[in-house]
């Protein structure tokens, strides 16, 4: 995700499925056993965490709507297909992260300051946040575990900002933030049965809606990007670029215009220069060559179109200042 000079991570169907139902589970029966303790503590932490992961399971099953809705075929109306749907539901996710989880969490938080409250069988409390630690500990270490099996050599940020796809970065940051804000939870409680001050219950709550707040808006900045249209990685274009020039038929790229159409599908749209003199039939065969070393290159390469023109050296340099940063090895 993010800007168009950033590196691709490529996110399998199966590895991204596998995280989100993890959490989907984990999540069912986190939010089951918050509430159960939020009735008979009244802590305000736990009302908090409870209707954070109540709003991570709503946000897991949004997800694995966007993926299904993308599956559909094109239609007339839409000729690319519905594939990016999975955007469309990433970033739904971001608005429900931020109006359920942190904007509720601030709330609370704030009402429990202004109006403490003692918090009863905090043992309950601090089993509860225990059991859910270890819960989406389990959820988080798959999430890594196939985001390892993807991202190559990026670190987390690049990761969660370069990645093409939303369904593991959603998945990671939510119980990241999951884990953080049942810290906070705990700090609230403990706080507030060591002093007997219900502040701190509140304080706890109120951080937690701060913390939300933050992932929202991180998942909303880079699903907006995708959203928009993202063109492919430098390192993808040059793999198209070297693909097209590969064969006799093309003398040189002049344009390149790519842009994701999902996670697993790529429009490519270039300017190629070919040999003047050639009849229809072997331009034809050309371009049919050319794309099919891209397809092989690149193969969520799904949708090429070729335009043919003739480059004349003679003439300032046609080429397109993308392919020449794309040749240099950088964008900017």
């Amino acid at each position: 995700m993010g800007a168009a000079g950033k590196g691709v991570v490529a996110i399998s169907n199966t590895g991204g499925l596998r995280a989100i139902f993890a959490a989907l589970g984990a999540n069912l029966g986190i939010t089951a056993t918050k509430f159960a303790a939020f009735l008979i503590t009244g802590s305000a932490s736990m009302l908090a965490e409870s209707v954070h992961s109540l709003a991570d399971s709503c946000n897991q099953a949004l997800l694995l709507i966007g993926r299904h809705r993308a599956m559909r075929a094109q239609t007339e109306e839409h000729q690319f297909g519905y594939g990016r749907e999975r955007y469309f539901y990433g970033f739904v996710v971001a608005v429900m992260l931020f109006t359920v989880g942190a904007v509720f969490s601030l709330y609370e938080g704030a009402h429990k300051i202004t109006h403490p409250a003692e918090v009863h069988s905090p043992v309950v409390a601090f089993a509860v946040l225990g059991a859910a630690a270890v819960l989406e500990g389990f959820s988080l270490r798959t999430a890594v575990t196939e985001s390892n099996l993807v991202r190559g050599r990026n670190g987390w940020r690049a990761f969660i900002t370069r990645t093409k796809s939303t369904d593991l970065p959603v998945v990671l940051l939510e119980d990241t933030a999951a884990l953080l804000g049942l810290l906070f939870a705990l700090a609230g409680v403990a706080l507030t049965v060591v002093t007997g001050d219900g502040v701190w219950d509140g304080a706890g709550s109120f951080s937690i809606g701060v913390l939300l707040a933050g992932a929202a808006m991180v998942v909303a900045r880079e699903t907006k990007s995708l959203l928009i249209g993202e063109s492919a990685a430098a390192e993808v274009e040059r793999r198209i670029v070297a693909a097209l020039e590969a064969g006799p038929e093309v003398q040189r790229v002049i344009h390149l215009r790519t842009m994701h159409l999902s996670p697993e599908s790529l429009l490519v749209a270039a300017k190629i220069a070919v040999r003047g003199g050639e009849t229809a039939a072997q331009l034809v065969r050309g371009i049919d060559a050319a794309e099919s070393r891209v397809r092989a290159a690149v193969p969520i390469a799904e949708m090429i179109y070729l335009e043919p023109d003739l480059y004349r050296a003679s003439r300032a340099d046609q080429t397109d200042p993308a392919i020449r940063a794309v040749r240099r090895g950088r964008r900017d």
